[in-house]
């Protein structure tokens, strides 16, 4: 007989008294709109007691779990439904952004509110800035009121950094480019923006973010010209967002033409095709010789690569340059074009320190294949040098100087002779 007792059986796993303060709530805004509509309806139109309810309902309410509705709602009024039409079973406000007055004094109010908000509370920070871009897609179902007030808020908004210029990918949105939302969208947002900063401070966000040259896109593909956005926003009083524009696609095309010039000559296309196919560029850009000569020095002086060290480098830049002599030269027919060739030569010798002592070198070759005159050197030695390298340049010009000044003064005196 065992005189072991015998193990009763005994159920698996274990068993968790849950207490209910510790019982994941499920996602259910219907309280929590309740409570931000019924301080909103108290405080009215009072924004520094919007502001300070704001902050004292953070402690009580979860802004961490829902933020898209709190900012519906001081945006709306109520939570919105996809498109941008407000939710029908749901309570709602009469005070909010788009029910405020339609003027920069009260969106610079209203900026205040969400920059208070987001500073005491900083993890509603990407929320917010989902939220606008998600706003920007529904601009259609909004009035042409509330859409006015988001753009004057939203430039604010920028200038004082509380969001990322990124936001306004938002805008190149397909039907809304198509319709004409955008462009009138942008026109408020970019006056809003410049009237709290500037444009310096405008181009340097966008920069940032990579969208100064993606403006355009504000535009259906058939009206994506510089003639058109420069005459859309002038006329809409922004000369100076047209004007920068302008400029960035000025740049934007000088960049494509350098990096497909550098690939003709990779390709060692003959250069009468080259100078045909530069010149057909520089009509249709309307960029002058001197803006030309600049880029086809540096596209020329970026297709080799160079001996890094400085006695072979000389060598290798006078047969370099020796050989693009042809296109140089089809591009310098004016005095002005020729001194810009000189200081660009300057710069670039200053900038590769491996160039310092190439530099009279260079202006030597090119002035015995026509490129550069004996005029344009002179000028250049005598007043319209740069600052780079100045006396280390002059010092290696002056004996070639000397020279052209001689020769300069025997022509003279042989043409007197003959008279």
């Amino acid at each position: 007989m065992n005189n072991q007792k015998q193990q009763k059986p005994t159920l698996t796993g274990q068993r968790f008294k849950t207490r209910k303060r510790d019982e994941k709530e499920r996602f259910d805004p219907t309280q929590f709109q309740e409570s931000i509509v019924q301080g909103l309806n108290q405080t009215g139109t009072d924004l520094e007691a919007v502001a300070k309810f704001l902050d004292a309902s953070g402690a009580k309410l979860d802004y961490r779990r829902y933020a898209e509705t709190l900012f519906d709602i001081l945006v709306a009024g109520g939570m919105l439904a996809p498109g941008g039409t407000l939710s029908d079973d749901m309570t709602r406000t009469e005070f909010c952004l788009f029910t405020a007055q339609e003027d920069l004094e009260t969106m610079q109010a209203y900026a205040q509110v969400f920059n208070k908000l987001i500073r005491r509370y900083k993890y509603l920070e990407k929320g917010f800035e989902e939220e606008i871009k998600k706003l920007l897609l529904f601009l259609k179902g909004f009035t042409e009121s509330e859409r006015n007030k988001l753009a004057m808020l939203t430039g604010i908004l920028l200038a004082n950094g509380n969001i990322s210029a990124s936001i306004l990918n938002s805008l190149f949105n397909e039907n809304l480019v198509k319709e004409g939302v955008s462009a009138a969208f942008a026109v408020k947002l970019f006056k809003s923006w410049i009237n709290e900063k500037d444009i310096n401070s405008v181009a340097g966000s966008l920069r940032k973010v990579g969208m100064d040259n993606r403006l355009m896109e504000l535009f259906p593909a058939n009206k994506r010209s510089c003639e058109h956005f420069s005459k859309y926003f002038t006329d809409a009083g922004l000369k100076e967002l047209s004007d920068f524009a302008r400029n960035q696609q000025s740049i934007g095309a000088r960049k494509e033409l350098q990096k497909e010039l550098q690939e003709q000559m990779a390709r060692g296309d003959p250069q009468k095709e080259i100078i045909a196919f530069t010149k057909e560029e520089m009509k249709k850009a309307n960029l002058s010789e001197q803006a030309m000569i600049g880029i086809i020095w540096s596209s020329v002086m970026s297709s080799v690569e160079w001996n890094k060290k400085e006695e072979l480098v000389t060598e290798q830049a006078i047969k370099h340059l020796k050989q693009y002599s042809p296109l140089l030269k089809a591009f310098t027919s004016q005095g002005l074009s020729e001194l810009s060739l000189l200081l660009k030569i300057q710069e670039y010798c200053y900038d590769n320190i491996h160039f310092m002592k190439a530099f009279q070198k260079i202006v030597v070759l090119l002035y015995k294949a026509d490129v550069l005159s004996e005029e344009a050197i002179l000028k250049w030695y005598t007043e319209a040098h740069v600052a780079k390298g100045k006396s280390v340049f002059l010092e290696q010009m002056k004996k070639f100087v000397e020279w052209l000044k001689n020769a300069e003064e025997e022509s003279e005196s042989d043409e007197e002779e003959a008279d």
